[in-house]
């Protein structure tokens, strides 16, 4: 008899790829939602588990559900949830049910505050080109994956993109917490989600707590770059783990193109900078452990052109590039800035961010910013404050921001249409533009931006 699950919040970007991973597998799947936005709403749609209403229905809930998936976006007083507790219905939080279908496979986990989806997409990557099957869950949408959440019976594998953000509204633990890797990885340690974790001896705690949480005998892969990570790994003493570190690898930059070099030979990427040749050599060292070898790995990854919103080039024109990214915390904002710096040294690189999560808009966290945007020729901060009130934080003003950047000629918009006619209105030859933000500038068209941009 088939399985029947219902999903409580199913519009949210992994829900909803959950929803689509578990009806391919042949549950009978059925959701709820207060709002379904693009591109869950469509996607369901086709798939057939779009809610007829939008909404919470009780009535939904019944004793012969196999059980209910709980999503961060509901709130504990949910209907839904209240009347599965009510029946005694099994109910998961979804890391808890993604270690539930993967407990009998060997589970490759991706933890770290940056680096997790590109590293995670990486292995992907190099799985599918040489033909070995895995379960996985990764937190953007990849070229070649239909999508974000698979399961299946057969592969033995399951690659996992490890989040440290709470699991449930009922559950307060990191999601990474309940994954239980045989192969962990630990990108680096920088301070986020500041509303969940206050202090910063408090969010490297989580970290120390799923080292722990490794199964025995399991492997730690771990960024050396990162002197944090670095004196948190070392420290930890296990005789049963295997410990395994990692840095830049050997490559050459030559005419905007970067490539990885072994025992003499070019293998030329896709991508570049700093922190993706160290997220490529996690990822490495990952496939190392399932019977990859170096050689196949970085012919495998050369083809390999980065996950959504990851360095993602959107527009390329003789002397002029212009990407988007995820970038958002300071240390993002170094790395990303650096490496684009790094690979065209001679243009000028606009970088621009906007302040739009929790953590950016909070007074304190404010202050961690600074020097963050120093690498770029010319630095642009964005922020909406009607976003600041929303979140029911005390307003920030511009002139705090430049302060708190530590950059006199830092530039602050607080309208996306002026910040959009001040790009358009500017020079582009021989240089950079790089939009770095966690949202969308407030509906900032890309894409038409780039195409109205004076060359």
């Amino acid at each position: 008899m088939d399985k029947k699950v219902h999903l409580i919040a199913i519009g949210g970007s992994a829900m909803h790829n959950m929803a689509l991973a578990l009806a391919e597998k042949g549950f009978v799947v059925t959701g709820s939602d207060d709002e379904i936005n693009e591109p869950s709403n469509s996607r369901l749609k086709n798939a057939g588990l779009l809610p007829e209403k939008i909404g919470w229905y009780p009535e939904k809930i019944s004793a012969n559900l196999d059980a209910v998936i709980l999503g961060m976006h509901a709130r504990e007083d949910n209907p839904e949830l209240l009347k599965a507790k009510e029946l005694g219905v099994k109910i998961y939080s979804y890391p808890e049910y993604i270690y539930e279908a993967t407990k009998d496979k060997t589970r490759i986990v991706i933890g770290g505050s940056h680096g997790k989806t590109t590293i995670t997409a990486m292995i992907l990557h190099v799985m599918k080109h040489v033909g070995v099957e895995t379960d996985f869950m990764v937190g953007a949408q990849l070229d070649g994956f239909s999508t974000m959440v698979k399961f299946s019976e057969d592969a033995k594998y399951a690659v996992i993109e490890g989040d440290e953000y709470l699991a449930s509204p009922i559950d307060r633990r990191p999601k990474f917490h309940l994954y239980h890797p045989n192969i962990a990885i630990i990108s680096g340690i920088a301070w986020d989600h500041i509303n969940v974790f206050p202090t910063f001896e408090n969010y490297v705690d989580q970290f120390r707590k799923f080292i722990q949480l490794i199964e025995p005998k399991g492997h730690l892969i771990y960024c050396r770059e990162d002197a944090v990570l670095r004196d948190l790994c070392e420290s930890t003493s296990s005789e049963e783990l295997v410990k395994l570190s990692y840095g830049i690898p050997e490559h050459t930059i030559k005419d905007g193109l970067t490539s990885i070099i072994l025992n003499g030979h070019d293998y030329p990427l896709l991508v570049f900078g700093k922190h993706n040749l160290m997220n490529l050599e996690a990822a490495r060292i990952a496939c190392n452990g399932i019977g990859i070898s170096d050689e196949i790995f970085y012919t495998a990854i050369q083809s390999f052109k980065g996950a959504a919103k990851r360095l993602e080039l959107v527009y390329k024109a003789p002397g002029f590039n212009f990407y988007k990214d995820f970038a958002h915390s300071p240390s993002k904002l170094r790395a990303t800035t650096d490496a684009v710096k790094q690979q065209f040294p001679n243009r000028k690189v606009i970088a621009c961010m906007e302040l739009h999560t929790f953590s950016s808009l909070t007074e304190e966290f404010l202050l961690q910013y600074s020097g963050s945007m120093n690498l770029a020729d010319e630095a642009i901060v964005y922020f909406n404050p009607q976003t600041i009130e929303h979140k029911k934080l005390k307003p920030i003003t511009t002139d705090q921001v430049i302060k708190c950047f530590n950059r006199a000629d830092l530039m602050v918009f607080t309208s996306s249409s002026e910040l959009k006619d001040y790009l358009k209105q500017k020079n582009h030859q021989n240089s950079v533009l790089l939009m770095m933000s966690s949202g969308n500038f407030d509906g900032l068209d890309f894409s038409s931006l780039a195409k109205e941009l004076s060359l």
